[in-house]
């Protein structure tokens, strides 16, 4: 068991300050916060999964209950993020230890987006979060004076998913979550391929000539068909303001021509990346998660068919729906976290 007194101390936190922080009711899907399901026995521990727009934290109890269960605002500064998230960090840390101050966590889960060198603990690039080979897995230990596992935020979610959801049957899958953009991960032989946090950027990869995706590369997947492409893509071709790609979906399927084709497009987009990834890869499933996989059977047996009708010879992955819905990557840093203790 890691002793606590071997790292600094924790600094002091106003109650006020960690008051004041507010509460995140919908995410930018418009879905409310579900419930975490219970890790089983273990070492109590904190958790955070930290995206670009919100955090969610929670402390996990020695029966892997999730206790204080919480989604604020990521802060939000122009350039690098590292100092602020840190303080939000801290101050949501103090909150749940003062709310629950008989579970005494033995080490914390940080996971965060962008490109994460997990053994160096480093973020090592995150456009929307500013920095560059940020070294926050050391400055969170310093901060909240606990060790700190620092992950990327889908391959966390990938391993929660593997122990619990989904990807439990499959030691050979990809994991992908389509919602505003789109983040994958790879799980090969059971356990997390990430040849130094740049394996899985599957969103990123190309699928055609255009458009330019906001990364600078041309035709990634991710601004043809993750949610957030979708709404952006029939707003610019028709001046309305869907209301998500669940809007633009229930347009396609009620015979507006241009979401039918926008939606098309996107299953053809996704179509390729999968075909690519079996041809590569061959993974037993895809699992697929975020706000898009409630799309149900338009996307799944629309994917089923086309990537059936596209491939020949290839052991075609089945594709399956993700278990633990938004709460994978708080799940997954939680279970890191665990491994620390």
């Amino acid at each position: 068991m890691h002793d606590p007194h071997a790292l600094p101390e924790p600094m002091m936190i106003d109650p006020d300050a960690a008051s004041a922080v507010p509460d995140v009711e919908r995410d930018a899907a418009g879905e409310k916060l579900s419930d975490v399901r219970a890790l089983g026995r273990g070492a109590p521990v904190l958790a955070f999964d930290v995206g670009g727009t919100d955090i969610k934290s929670a402390l996990f109890d020695a029966e892997g209950t999730a206790l204080g269960l919480r989604r604020t605002p990521t802060p939000v500064v122009e350039g690098d993020r590292t100092h602020v998230l840190l303080e939000r960090l801290e101050v949501l840390a103090a909150e749940l230890r003062d709310a629950h101050p008989e579970v005494v966590p033995q080490a914390v889960g940080l996971v965060v987006p962008g490109i994460v060198d997990a053994d160096a603990g480093l973020g090592v690039f995150a456009s929307n979060l500013g920095w560059h080979d940020s070294p926050l897995r050391d400055l969170a230990s310093a901060r909240l004076g606990l060790p700190v596992a620092f992950d990327h935020d889908v391959r966390a979610a990938s391993w929660a998913e593997r122990r619990f959801g989904g990807a439990r049957d499959y030691a050979d899958a990809v994991v992908l979550v389509i919602g505003t953009g789109i983040a994958g991960a790879l799980l090969v032989g059971g356990v997390p391929y990430t040849a130094g946090g740049y394996a899985g950027e599957i969103g990123h990869s190309p699928i055609a000539d255009g458009p330019i995706c906001p990364c600078g590369a041309r035709g990634c997947l991710e601004a043809v068909a993750s949610a957030g492409a979708i709404a952006r893509r029939y707003r610019e071709a028709t001046g309305i303001a869907p209301d998500g790609a669940k809007d633009v979906i229930a347009r396609a399927a009620a015979g507006d021509g241009v979401a039918a084709e926008i939606w098309n497009s996107a299953l053809d987009a996704l179509t390729m990346s999968l075909a690519q990834l079996t041809a590569v890869v061959a993974p037993q499933a895809v699992v697929i998660g975020g706000g898009l996989s409630r799309a149900g059977g338009a996307l799944f047996d629309e994917l089923r068919a086309r990537l059936a009708a596209r491939l020949s010879f290839h052991r075609i992955p089945v594709l399956v729906p993700a278990e633990l819905s938004g709460n994978a990557g708080l799940l997954g840093a939680a279970l890191r976290a665990r491994e620390l203790t």
